[in-house]
This record gives C-alpha cells, structure tokens and sequence, in this order.
C-alpha cells in the first residue's frame, strides 16, 4: 500500500494517563499534510477539561470531534481507559459539523436549517455530489433523554441521506456523559457530522437478539422520562422479574442484557434495553417507551454468527473494508465478557477494520434502539468501483 493511500484514513490510540501525554500520541499518529478531520472516542476517566484543551493545543487548525465512552474499539480490537481515533483525507472526505447545545428546544426547522448548512460546507470541497455519496454521523449526551426529539427531526431533515450514531457513555456509571466540540466536553448536547465523499460506503445496523415469544403491555409510563410504572397492569419490575424468573433484588445490567425487550415495527424488532430499577419499582429504559406499545420478551441468540454474515455481505458490496466506524451497544459488551467470548469477538473486530465505541444507545436512520451494532463501513480507494478521482490520494 502506497503512502498515499495510506493517509486516506489513519487510525490511533493512546492509553496514556496526562491529558498532555494522550494529545501527543494522537498528534504523531494522525498528523500529515492532508489531514481535513478527526474523529475520537475517549473514556471517561479522563480529566476532561485538560484533555480538551491538550487536543485543541496539538492539533491547531484541524476541526476534532467526540465523545466519551462506555468502552472503546480500537486498532487492536476492544479496549478501555483510552482514546481510540480516526484522521480523515481532506481529499476523500468533505466532512462539516455542527453541535447542538440545546437538545430540548430543538426543532425541526433548526433541523433543516442544520442540515443546509452542513451540505454547504461539504460542497465547497466539491469531491462527489451530496445526494448518494454523504452520510451522516450523530452523537448525543448518552443521559440527557432527548435523543427520540432529536433524531425525528434530523431524520426528517436528512430525507435520503443515511444517517447511524450513539450516545455518549462514562463507562457503565450513568452519571455524566460528554460529547466535544470546539476545544470543549458539553453535556446535553448532540454533535451532527455530515461526511461526503467519492468512496463506496455502507450504513448498517444488526443484532442476535430473538423473540421468545412472551407479550408485555406498558399499562403506565412517563414516556418524557422514559419511565414505565405498570407492565400487564402489574408494578413494572415485579412484572419483568416475574417473566425472567428472578427476584426484584436481583435485577442488574447483566440480566437487562441477557432478557431484553423490544418493540416489534413491520417485521423488524427493536431492542429497548432497561437502565434501572428506581425504588418504586419502575423502569427506567435507555429509549422511549410509551403507553400501550407491546414489548416482546427476547433472548440473545448467538452473537458471532450474527457479525460475520453482516461483513460477508458488506465485503460482497464494498470488498475488504477500509475502515468501520462502530457503534456497540456497552450491553453487548456486558454479554461477551460475561460470555468469556472478548478475545474472539476483539480480534474479529481488529480484522474488520473497526473503531468506535461502546455505547449508551445507537442511532439509525431516525430511529433510537438498544443493544445493537450500528455503523458505516467504508470501502477501498479502487475497490468495487474501481475509480479514483484525479487528486484522490492512491
């Protein structure tokens, strides 16, 4: 591989403590004269203040964006207390972004406006037309639950335009998730990323998770607060605990993972994973649930088998990917490990050409859902199509 080809998009990572220290990796892993744009995910144990101002600091001019993690994907597979990062060729990728500080007021002509704004920008490079050659990538404060309002207006706004994300994780300690933009960690706030360019790309979303069969009616929720008092009429965690076999006392993240519940839309089940038992014997859910809609019991089936038919068929379209940009529900996670299945499912994703992040909710193409794996794969300069641009790096 030339060294062109090469720069069209690099990957780091740096497991470095100093704020300082973690800058500088970045910076010598990631920096070259075509450098347009990068992308990072970085935990939570940073000291993120300094950590934003190192990352300003190193990289000058070169527009960065982020968010911190329940868990991250790196080079070498999954990690944790690090930064894994993505640096983008100016001239493959025309990349424009946009942070929304107010999640709560925003509306759908702030979305439309948004997005004109951001496919303004990436024209100016004039690299591929915006219709068919752009995606979009959004990621939302992983606790601020305005993630449904937000995506339904992007959505809307984005009409074509396939669109995938998370939200901002703290690893596993539901208290304070960040995203970063401009030299600054904000929270309740949402960064949008419109990527434009001439490679080959595919938006995807899948999961293992089966129907058992078993119905649940949300009889009571707080739909704004994403709260359900009453399942069958019954206190909504002596109903779930009920359903699994277990007592309340026992319920955790790990059995939330293993027993999931999902909204069945057309033919399609959408995991709506549970956060907490509050003391009055709600649930709190990860997504918006609502009165009267119908959860199905589900059950995790086999996860790998599930992974390698989605990149069979991505590398039928695309060819070996060049890169994948991964966004893995943090439960997911939670069930491998418990699984001692780590080192198999890492090493696939090393292979895969995967970096992202472990995840408080994905996002897809409008739609805010649980315990799946969301993403893009890109392709090769030269693959499928076979063409570069003249001035293309390769």
């Amino acid at each position: 591989m030339s060294e062109q080809q090469t720069e069209t998009i690099r990957t780091a990572m740096s497991e470095a403590r100093l704020a300082e220290t973690v800058a500088q990796d970045l910076a010598r892993q990631l920096i070259h004269p075509h450098l347009g744009f990068v992308l990072f995910f970085c935990s939570a144990e940073y000291d993120l203040p300094a950590l934003g101002d190192a990352l300003q600091q190193y990289f000058g001019g070169v527009r960065l964006v982020g968010c911190t993690s329940a868990g991250e994907i790196t080079a070498q597979g999954y990690s944790r207390s690090c930064v894994s990062a993505i640096g983008f060729d100016h001239r493959s990728f025309s990349i424009a972004c946009e942070l929304i500080d107010e999640m709560e007021r925003f509306s759908l002509i702030d979305a439309q406006q948004l997005v004109e704004r951001l496919g303004s920008a990436c024209r100016s490079n004039s690299l591929a037309p915006i219709k068919g050659h752009s995606f979009a990538l959004t990621l939302l404060d992983g606790l601020s639950s305005r993630e449904e309002q937000v995506l339904a207006a992007l959505s809307a706004a984005f009409g074509s335009i396939p669109h995938f994300g998370g939200s901002a994780g703290d690893d596993n300690h539901l208290s304070d998730t960040h995203v970063y933009y401009d030299g600054r960690f904000h929270s309740g706030a949402a960064i949008v990323v419109l990527v434009n360019t001439w490679l080959d790309f595919e938006v995807f979303t899948t999961h293992h998770i089966l129907p058992n069969g078993e119905k649940l009616v949300v009889t009571r929720a707080d739909s704004n607060g994403r709260r359900v008092f009453e399942l069958n009429a019954e206190p909504a965690a002596e109903e779930y605990a009920r359903l699994i076999g277990v007592p309340v006392a026992e319920l955790d993240h790990r059995l939330f993972a293993a027993h999931p519940l999902a909204v069945r839309i057309n033919e399609q089940y959408y995991v709506r994973s549970i956060q907490k038992v509050n003391d009055d014997l709600s649930l709190t859910f990860y997504c918006a649930v609502e009165n009267g809609i119908v959860l199905t019991a589900m059950q995790p089936g086999p996860l790998m088998p599930n992974l390698e038919a989605l990149f069979r068929r991505l590398e039928q379209r695309l060819g070996p990917p060049l890169l994948t940009i991964g966004c893995d529900c943090f439960l997911r996670r939670l069930e491998i490990e418990a699984n001692g299945a780590s080192e198999q499912v890492s090493a696939f994703l090393r292979r895969q050409q995967v970096i992202g992040f472990n995840t408080y909710g994905e996002q897809f193409n409008g739609m805010h859902i649980n315990q799946t794996f969301t993403g893009v794969a890109i392709g090769r300069p030269g693959g499928r199509g076979g063409r570069c641009p003249a001035g293309a790096p390769g």
